[in-house]
């Protein structure tokens, strides 16, 4: 089956179209650990898996700093 034999997830009306742009520079060892991992697991859209990664990580980041009105010192006592 040819990669265009598959039917493409159309966007909908609702969500924003994406016109930014990132550009990142790897060296031939780690492009070769993320061709490596995409192929292990399948992995067919590069970039909806980087952007879903990152986006992930600052989102879990996000999470994990939010203010709390304690420290954690103070919380875990």
């Amino acid at each position: 089956m040819r990669k265009r034999d598959k039917k493409c997830v159309k966007s909908s009306v609702d969500e924003p179209k994406r016109r930014n742009r990132i550009t990142v520079l790897m060296s031939e060892d780690e492009m070769r650990i993320v061709d490596r991992y995409l192929e292990k697991y399948k992995i067919t859209n590069k970039s909806r898996w980087l952007r879903e990664t990152v986006l992930m990580f600052i989102y879990q980041k996000t999470e994990e700093d939010y203010p709390t009105l304690f420290g954690e010192h103070d919380m875990r006592r």
